[in-house]
């Protein structure tokens, strides 16, 4: 399965939280980009981060922004 628009929003939003301290998180206001408050709901509603409008990443959500960055770094690297 390809990744759709709202999986690389929220791929893309999984990218942006801080990777240096689990203490750090985002907060996604009510007039961002309404495809970035659906992604962080979704990111909500899929267990990946701990309140619908960014929060804390939780263990899974580490997880998966490891993963990420992984993914992102072999892709990007020339």
């Amino acid at each position: 399965m390809p990744f759709n628009k709202e999986l690389t929003e929220e791929l893309n939003l999984i990218l942006k939280f801080p990777n240096k301290s689990l203490m750090q998180g985002l907060k996604i206001h009510h007039d961002a980009d309404p495809s970035l408050v659906s992604a962080a709901q979704r990111l909500y509603s899929k267990g990946i981060v701990d309140q619908p409008d960014g929060g804390y990443l939780t263990d899974l959500g580490h997880d998966l922004a490891e993963h990420a960055a992984v993914i992102q770094s072999a892709l990007t690297h020339k």
